[in-house]
């Protein structure tokens, strides 16, 4: 199946009551098309969730599998705020750091070519994450990237566990080989490799069939007591 043909779940975003914003943030790999589309789709999903202003955010990654971690970066940049916000690191201690510079994601520096919305609120609004069992890879990175920001929560499971950075490696008969080669760390230098535990665990029924969602109302009770929010 070509990128440009690839099925993936759309980008969503909607007002909560209580002046809350939510955004789904599902997983995305592709063509360079695919991936621009996920990236206006999630720049209008934002827009629309933060009408009117947001007192505060929940960041829903439980159904993100990974794929392209910088237009992931790129769709929640706003919320997230400017500065440093993770890193690789490699086996030798060499850290490559990710920031946040308007609202658009850069690797030490550089920009990564995905440009998105100047941060919203300040880029300072509290942020519930809610995560699952199925958050991986790249969803996981964007996990780590809300690890240490202030007045942020992760409510739900435990992630999958593949927090790692891979690289792809050309072979002489023309076959690729994916190396594993880096774990991600959070912006207090923090680094993980395992599944990364919420800091409220709470039982993602939803995701079993269930009509109740516990973890969205454990995020939205946290944030209803909240500077702004209360």
């Amino acid at each position: 199946m070509s990128g440009d043909q690839q099925v993936r779940q759309p980008v969503e975003g909607r007002a909560l009551p209580g002046r809350m914003g939510y955004l789904s943030h599902p997983s995305v790999r592709g063509s360079e098309k695919v991936l621009q589309q996920y990236v206006r789709e999630g720049r209008d999903a934002v827009a629309k969730a933060d009408r009117p202003n947001a007192c505060g955010w929940v960041i829903d990654l439980r159904r993100n599998r990974g794929g392209n971690m910088w237009p992931m970066l790129a769709v929640v940049g706003p919320i997230l705020g400017d500065g440093d916000v993770g890193s690789f690191i490699d086996a030798d201690g060499k850290k490559t750091v990710w920031s946040i510079e308007k609202g658009s994601p850069r690797l030490d520096g550089d920009s990564t070519g995905w440009v998105t919305s100047p941060p919203v609120g300040g880029g300072s609004a509290p942020v519930a994450v809610l995560t699952s069992r199925s958050t991986a890879s790249s969803g996981e990175a964007v996990t780590v990237a809300f690890r240490g920001r202030p007045d942020t929560r992760s409510f739900g499971e435990d992630t999958t566990g593949v927090p790692t950075s891979n690289a792809r490696h050309r072979l002489s008969d023309g076959a690729i080989l994916n190396l594993t080669e880096g774990m991600d760390a959070d912006r207090t230098g923090r680094a993980y490799d395992s599944p990364i535990p919420p800091d409220q665990p709470v039982v993602d029924d939803l995701g079993r069939g269930g009509s109740k969602d516990p973890v969205l109302d454990a995020a939205t009770e946290w944030l209803s007591e909240q500077p702004g929010c209360a």
